[in-house]
C-alpha cells in the first residue's frame, strides 16, 4: 500500500558504510518487502485465515518514505506545501481505491444476498470517505471472524488510517519546523523529538487498549500512530547508522525470517496491535537497515518481488472483495486450495490490469495537468465519483422498500405464538423488516440525549415524555440489548403516560463488575456512576437485563455482578425490573432464511440448547426483594425451537439483537405485565 511515496523513495537511503543506496539511488530492498508484505497479507487471509502483519509494514513504511520527504524538505529550509503534499498522495491513492470501490459496490449488489447489503453499504461508504477503521471501531468488528459475513469493504480500515495520515503528516512536520525556526532549534532534532514522543504516547495507549478492548483498538488510528513515527525517525537516521556488511546481511535474513513467520508464530488476530505489533515493524526496520546485503537483498531485489512491489497496492485492494464474494457465493467458511488459487489469480490479474491500465499512466502524466490548489482536489474527488454514484442508486434501491408495519393479521409477529391468534390463510406473505434492511433495525432513541450533571461519563435520554406531571419513571440502564427492548415498552408508556428515560451503553450490562471483558474497568467506572445517579435521583422502577449467555453450548446465568447491582439499588429503595435476555445465534439468522428458505430447520436453535425450564435467578443466591422478572422466552420461541422469523417478522437484525420491528410486536405483552410485576 504505500507505494504513493515512491517518487521520492530514492532519497531517503543512508550512506555507502550502512550498506544502503545513496541518496539518488532507489531502494530496490524496500520494494520487494512492500511486495512481501502485500504477498504475506493475501496468504493469510486467504489460507491461513490469520493476520499476517504486512499491514503494519506498510504503516511503517508511509512513515518512512513520507515523513522522511517532508523531513528533508524541512530541513534544507524549503516550505511544507500542504495542499501539494495532499494532491501528490491523494492522486496515487484515490483513482485505484475509487476504481475498486466502484466494482465492489456492483458486485456486492449483483451477487451478494440483500441479506449482506446493508453492512456493504455502510462499509464502502465509510471506505470512501477513508474512515472504514472508525466505522469498525465503532462496530467492535471481530476481523478474524468467518470472512463469509465480513463485507467486502473491510479491509479498507487501513487505508482509511492511511489516508489520516497523509493528512495529519505535512501538517505536523510544517508546524515543527516553523516552531523550530522560530525558537533557534536545530529542525532536524526537532523532529525527532516530537516524532520519538508522539511513537512513544502512541506505543503506551495502543498497548493499553489493546489489552482493555482488543477488537476496538484493532481499529484505532491512534494504536498505529508509532508505527507512521517510527518510520519517521528511521528515515531521520538512517543516513548516520553505521553497521559491518556481515551484521547487515544477518539483519536482512532475520528480518525477512520475522516477517514470514510472524503471523504463523503469533496470533496476532487476537492481540494485535499492543505490544506484539513489534515483531512485524521491526523485523522491517531490520531491513531497512541492512540495505543491500546478503541474501535478503537478492530475494527482496529479484525481479519478482520487485514486481509485486509494484503491483502491491491493486494486490492488497482487490484480494479482499474477491475472497469475501466467493465464500459468500460458495457458501464456505474458507476458500480452501483450490478456491484459494482462484482467488489469488483473479486477484493477480486484477491487480495487473490496474497497474497498467490505470496507475501507471496516472502516474506519467504531468502534475501541471492536475491544476492548481483549487482544480487538484476536485480532480481526485472526480475519482471517487462513480463508486458514490452506484452507493447512491444502491441506497435508494433499498430504501425504496416498504416501510416495516407490523400488528396486523399478516405481520403479528411475537402475537402469533398466543394461544388466541388464527393465521392469515394467504401464502407468501413477505417478512418485515427485509432481510436488506433488518441490519438497520435499531431502536431509534435519541431524543433529549444529554450528559448527567456530576456524572458527565453518563448519557441519558429521553425516548419517551409524559405530558404534564408523569404518572411513573422508568429509567432503562443497561446494553445494546435493553435499547432494543424500548420498542416493546413504549406502547404501554405512552398510554399510561409514563416518563422512560435511558442510560444506555454499549456491551456494558448493569453489573458491578464488567460481564463482558473483565479487563474493562470503563464499564465498572459507567456502572458505579449509574448507580450513584439512581440512588440520588431515584425512579420508580429501573429496567435492566436479568441473565447472559442464552447461547447454544453455554449455560444461561444470572452473574454475581448483576445481583450486587439490584442490591444497590434496594438499599436506596429503588425497584427494578430485570427482563430476561434474548436468545444468541452461532450465524446470521436473516442471512440463513435467505439461503434455506422460510421455515428451514437448520435456522433455528433447539430451545433446549439455550433456555433451562427454570431460570437462572431461581437458583441464584442473594437476589434482593426489590427485584421482579419479566421472561419473554415465549415471545421469542416456540415450544421446540427458536427460529429467526416469527409472524412474519424477522426477529432479528444480526446474530444476537431483536429487531426493533419484532421488539415493537410484543409491546402487549409487555404492557399487560410490568403493571402486575411492579404493582403499579
Amino acid at each position: 500500500m504505500s507505494r504513493l511515496a515512491t517518487a521520492d523513495h530514492g532519497t531517503a537511503g543512508t550512506s555507502g558504510t550502512s550498506g544502503a543506496t545513496s541518496r539518488t539511488e532507489r531502494r530496490g530492498e524496500i520494494e520487494g518487502l512492500r511486495g512481501l508484505a502485500a504477498v504475506l497479507v493475501v496468504v493469510y487471509h486467504v489460507w491461513v485465515g490469520r493476520v499476517s502483519g504486512g499491514v503494519d509494514v506498510f504503516f511503517l513504511l508511509s512513515g518512512f518514505f513520507v515523513l522522511g520527504m517532508l523531513s528533508r524538505t524541512a530541513i534544507r529550509g524549503r516550505r511544507v506545501e500542504v495542499a501539494a503534499t495532499w494532491t501528490r498522495l491523494f492522486w496515487r491513492l484515490v483513482p485505484t481505491a475509487g476504481l475498486v470501490l466502484a466494482v465492489s459496490a456492483v458486485v456486492a449488489a449483483v451477487l451478494l444476498p440483500a441479506s449482506t447489503w446493508t453492512r456493504n453499504l455502510h462499509e464502502l461508504l465509510a471506505s470512501a470517505f477513508f474512515v472504514e477503521n472508525w466505522r469498525l471501531a465503532a462496530d467492535a468488528v471481530d476481523y478474524y471472524a468467518n470472512h463469509g459475513s465480513a463485507s467486502v469493504a473491510q479491509h479498507f480500515w487501513s487505508l482509511s488510517i492511511q489516508a489520516q495520515f497523509y493528512l495529519l503528516a505535512p501538517v505536523l512536520v510544517l508546524l515543527v519546523a516553523r516552531w523550530a525556526r522560530w525558537r533557534g532549534f536545530d529542525v532536524r532534532a526537532a523532529l525527532l523529538v516530537v516524532l520519538t514522543g508522539a511513537g512513544l504516547a502512541s506505543f503506551a495507549y495502543s498497548v493499553a487498549a489493546t489489552a482493555s478492548d482488543q477488537a476496538v483498538a484493532y481499529f484505532d488510528a491512534r494504536t498505529r500512530v508509532w508505527e507512521f513515527a517510527l518510520g519517521g525517525v528511521l528515515a531521520l537516521v538512517a543516513d548516520r547508522i553505521r553497521l559491518g556488511r556481515a551484521t547487515r546481511a544477518v539483519l536482512g535474513v532475520l528480518g525477512v525470517a520475522g516477517l514470514v513467520t510472524c503471523g504463523a508464530v503469533l496470533d496476532v488476530g487476537a492481540a494485535f496491535p499492543g505490544y506484539l505489533a513489534l515483531w512485524p515493524v521491526l523485523s522491517a526496520v531490520a531491513v531497512i537497515v541492512a540495505g543491500r546485503a546478503g541474501v535478503a537483498d537478492r530475494l527482496l531485489t529479484g525481479a519478482t518481488a520487485q514486481y509485486l512491489g509494484r503491483i502491491s497496492y491493486p494486490l492488497y485492494l482487490w484480494h479482499w472483495p474477491v475472497l469475501v464474494t466467493l465464500l459468500v457465493l460458495t457458501g464456505s467458511a474458507t476458500a480452501g486450495v483450490t478456491g484459494g488459487l482462484v482467488v489469488v489469480a483473479i486477484s493477480v490479474a486484477l491487480a495487473v490490469g490496474t497497474h497498467h491500465v490505470l496507475e501507471e499512466p496516472l502516474r506519467r502524466l504531468p502534475r501541471e495537468r492536475l491544476g492548481g490548489p483549487v482544480r487538484a482536489p476536485l480532480v481526485v474527488a472526480a475519482c471517487l465519483a462513480p463508486a458514490l454514484a452506484a452507493l447512491g442508486v444502491w441506497s435508494a434501491v433499498v430504501a425504496a422498500g416498504p416501510d416495516p408495519e407490523v400488528g396486523d393479521q399478516r405481520h403479528p409477529g411475537a402475537v402469533a405464538l398466543g394461544p388466541d391468534y388464527v393465521a392469515d390463510t394467504e401464502e407468501s406473505v413477505p417478512v418485515q423488516p427485509s432481510v436488506a434492511r433488518v441490519q438497520d433495525d435499531w431502536a431509534q432513541y435519541r431524543d433529549g440525549c444529554a450528559p448527567v450533571p456530576d456524572h458527565p461519563v453518563l448519557e441519558q435520554c429521553v425516548p419517551v415524555r409524559a405530558e404534564g406531571e408523569p404518572a411513573r419513571r422508568i429509567t432503562v440502564v443497561g446494553d445494546s440489548h435493553m435499547q432494543q427492548f424500548l420498542p416493546a415498552l413504549e406502547p404501554v408508556a405512552r398510554e399510561q403516560n409514563w416518563e422512560v428515560t435511558t442510560l444506555v451503553r454499549a456491551r456494558c450490562p448493569f453489573a458491578t463488575t464488567s460481564e463482558t471483558d473483565p479487563a474493562d474497568a470503563t464499564c465498572v467506572d459507567w456502572n458505579a456512576a449509574a448507580i450513584e445517579h439512581l440512588a440520588a435521583d431515584a425512579p420508580d422502577a429501573v429496567v435492566v437485563s436479568a441473565t447472559r449467555d442464552v447461547r447454544a453450548g453455554l449455560t444461561e446465568q444470572t452473574p454475581d455482578g448483576f445481583v450486587a447491582g439490584w442490591q444497590r439499588l434496594d438499599e436506596a429503595g429503588v425497584p427494578v425490573l430485570a427482563v430476561r435476555d434474548n436468545p444468541r445465534f452461532d450465524h446470521e439468522p436473516a442471512e440463513c432464511l435467505e439461503s434455506y428458505g422460510r421455515g428451514a430447520d437448520e435456522c433455528a436453535i433447539p430451545r433446549a440448547e439455550l433456555l433451562a425450564d427454570d431460570p437462572p435467578w431461581t437458583s441464584t443466591p442473594g437476589v434482593p426483594g426489590n427485584v421482579a422478572f419479566l421472561d419473554l422466552s415465549n415471545e421469542l420461541c416456540g415450544p421446540v425451537s427458536c427460529p429467526p422469523e416469527i409472524g412474519n417478522v424477522l426477529v432479528y437484525l444480526d446474530d444476537n439483537h431483536v429487531s426493533a420491528t419484532y421488539s415493537r410486536t410484543m409491546g402487549p405483552v409487555v404492557g399487560e405485565r410490568i403493571p402486575a410485576l411492579l404493582g403499579w
